[in-house]
């Protein structure tokens, strides 16, 4: 009797018939574009953010690492010799050596500080260049995504309109449906326009940080060469090696 009553209890249950699925099921192939239009864009942002993020911190990383090492050697050679083939810093040293001994081959009476001068500024644009790659589609994903939310938002609204004229009245069962639908894209748009946003500005900061650290870098590789190794910023002391530890004292022997 009571499995009976149960039963029937779960039969006469209201079926949900406006959920995330039915409503796009019911906006048809505009939805179903839009949802599919926006997760791509979501997904390149998150792809975007994280590459761009571990190789800012293997950039930030080698940089505390070459104020620690790389000034210690005596020559740039010696110094480069001590870092990452594909990392930027060695980047701007094998530049900075290239174009000091391209203008000795030079006849012309090219003033040598301008040509170094110009040859580490080049060798920094392509660095941050390659750094600022990805970011314009995070902007682009941060403005038009929105945009894209608002479309399928008309669209719901309209067939909500289009109920109610058929209806003739404007019934909860009628425009629940396509409203639902308008809001479920607003609410997408949103979804992906912010985090869109807040990664296009942590790491376009990261990447303002990082090239000021490369600027000053640049200015030092310019003053070595120009004194023909001479100059050089300090470097920090070594931290000191920790002492052992002391070794107990061996216990006296029995008579």
């Amino acid at each position: 009797m009571l499995i009976n009553l149960l039963a029937a209890g779960a039969n006469a249950a209201p079926q949900n018939k406006f959920g995330f699925a039915e409503a796009l099921e019911q906006g048809g192939f505009i939805a179903y574009a839009t949802v599919i239009i926006l997760g791509v864009m979501s997904f390149g942002s998150f792809f975007i953010l994280f590459t761009k993020w571990f190789e800012q911190s293997k950039i930030i990383r080698q940089g505390r690492e070459l104020r620690q090492n790389f000034w210690r050697a005596p020559t740039l050679k010696e110094g480069a010799a001590k870092l990452e083939k594909n990392s930027a810093w060695r980047q701007l040293v094998d530049d900075g050596l290239a174009a000091e001994e391209q203008h000795g081959k030079m006849l012309d009476a090219t003033d040598a500080h301008e040509w170094l001068v110009g040859s580490l500024a080049r060798s920094e644009q392509s660095i941050n260049a390659r750094l600022a790659s990805g970011l314009p589609f995070l902007a682009t994903v941060g403005a038009t995504s929105p945009f894209i939310g608002l479309f399928g938002t008309v669209v719901g609204i309209y067939r909500a309109l289009i109920a109610i004229g058929l209806a003739g009245s404007a019934s909860i069962d009628k425009v629940a449906g396509p409203v639902g639908e308008a809001l479920i894209m607003t609410a997408l748009g949103l979804l992906v326009a912010v985090p869109a946003v807040l990664a296009y500005n942590y790491l376009q900061a990261r990447n303002k940080s990082i090239a000021e650290q490369l600027q000053g870098f640049s200015i030092d590789v310019l003053a070595n060469i120009n004194s023909k190794g001479a100059v050089k910023p300090a470097v920090p002391a070594a931290p000191a090696a920790k002492p052992a530890p002391a070794k107990p004292a061996a216990a006296p022997a029995k008579p």
